[in-house]
């Protein structure tokens, strides 16, 4: 009988967990900016589950409990078909060297935008009026 009470105990806190926790609980709702920049927030989870059953003369009990804690950890930067992993939690040196590295590549290896030439740059500058 206390097989039981342990068992439906443990289906009830598992139901409850269901509705607690889901893949947007870890990778939070994307937010995208009006530059087309998509912001993901990404969040450490962790739980606890504790759950017990008895059987008395009279009476057959079972009770359970679960603690939850979620603090946030990372933001996905998505733009221009590149990604970038913005580490928010306490870093020591080294992580934080490490973070800046694909900044530091960048820098040397994207390609440069192209600048317009100067016929372009003086028809932009003083558009020829229309003749009546």
């Amino acid at each position: 009988m206390a097989e039981n009470n342990f068992t439906g105990v443990i289906e009830s806190l598992m139901k409850g967990m269901n509705t607690v926790l889901s893949t947007k609980t870890v990778v939070g709702e994307p937010t995208k900016l009006p530059d087309d920049t998509v912001i993901v927030p990404l969040v450490d989870v962790s739980f606890g589950v504790g759950a017990g059953a008895s059987v008395g003369d009279k009476k057959n009990g079972g009770a359970g409990g679960f603690s939850g804690k979620m603090s946030p950890s990372a933001v996905l930067v998505i733009k221009n078909g590149s990604t970038k992993l913005v580490n928010i939690k306490n870093q020591d040196t080294m992580t934080k060297v490490l973070d800046m590295i694909p900044d530091i590549v960048d820098k040397f290896t994207a390609p440069k935008e192209e600048m317009i030439d100067d016929e372009q740059a003086v028809d932009v500058a003083f558009p020829e009026e229309e003749n009546n």
